[in-house]
Formats: C-alpha cells, sequence, structure tokens
C-alpha cells in the first residue's frame, strides 16, 4: 500500500502560514462573493465589522468608510485565520476533515456563534433572524472548503 505524499513530509509552521494566509485570503473573496448572492443582513444594516471599527474609533463612519472598513477587516481577519488553520492543519490532519467543512463550521461557531454576540457586535444566535443563520451557515462552509482546496494545492508548492 503506497503512502499519500502528504504523508511524508514533514511539517513546516512557515509554509503552513503562508499556504493558509493565501487560502484565507481566497476564502475571504468566496465569502463576500457568496454574501452578496444571500446576504446575511438586509440592505442598510450595519456589518459587525463595521460595528467593531465604530467602536474602536468612537465615532460614526460615513458610507464610503464603512465599505472600507468593511473590506479591510474581512480580508485581514480571513487571512489571518486562514494562516492560523494553515499551521493547524501541519501538525494535526484531523484539522482538515470534510475539506474544510469542519474548520468552517468551528470558525462559525466561535465568532458568529459566540464572540460577535458576547462583543455585542451581533445578536446571540436564539435571537437571530433565520436568514442571517442559514447564509452564515453556508457563506462558513463556502469559505472553509476554499481555504482547504487552496492550501492543499499551495502547500506542496513551497
Amino acid at each position: 500500500m503506497a503512502i499519500p505524499f502528504f504523508k511524508l513530509r514533514r511539517p513546516s509552521f512557515r509554509k503552513g502560514l503562508i499556504a493558509g494566509a493565501i487560502g484565507g485570503l481566497a476564502g475571504g473573496l468566496t465569502k463576500a462573493a457568496a454574501e452578496a448572492i444571500y446576504p446575511p443582513r438586509l440592505q442598510g444594516e450595519i456589518s459587525p465589522p463595521v460595528l467593531l471599527v465604530e467602536r474602536i474609533a468612537g465615532l460614526p463612519l460615513a458610507p464610503r468608510e464603512q465599505k472600507v472598513a468593511e473590506t479591510c477587516v474581512h480580508f485581514a481577519f480571513s487571512a489571518g485565520i486562514g494562516a492560523v488553520y494553515g499551521v493547524i492543519a501541519e501538525y494535526w490532519q484531523d484539522a482538515t476533515a470534510a475539506r474544510g467543512g469542519a474548520f468552517a463550521l468551528a470558525l462559525l461557531a466561535l465568532t458568529h456563534e459566540s464572540a460577535l454576540p458576547l462583543l455585542h457586535l451581533t445578536d446571540s444566535p436564539q435571537h437571530q433572524p433565520k436568514q442571517e443563520q442559514s447564509s452564515e451557515l453556508l457563506t462558513h462552509l463556502v469559505f472553509g472548503w476554499t481555504v482547504e482546496q487552496l492550501r492543499r494545492r499551495i502547500r506542496p508548492l513551497l
């Protein structure tokens, strides 16, 4: 029985970080595209990243500033969490279960189901509209699958 190539290579923190960050950026792009098709919030509703930036800045942002803040926070978070995932995947293959689906569900649980409500950036899950919950579930799965597919293909090239 042949041993798959990925099981023969040595884990590398640096390579996992880079591959995961690239996957995270691509995942952020696909999540944003999926949210454009199936939005989690109603038109005109302020997103959690914008609320966070406004809270830190101590003042409301103009509409153009809101879009810039949302994009910057979204892609910085996507790259950062992708990088963390890439490193974890280097040392713990089970993290890649369901081709990134397990990562997506864990991320959803840690962000939209717990951290964001605790920070008062979204309602608690039991008070969120079904549209928001189903959109976040679907778009997180799109994100997780994208991150894993890119990480898996980029990692051997590094």
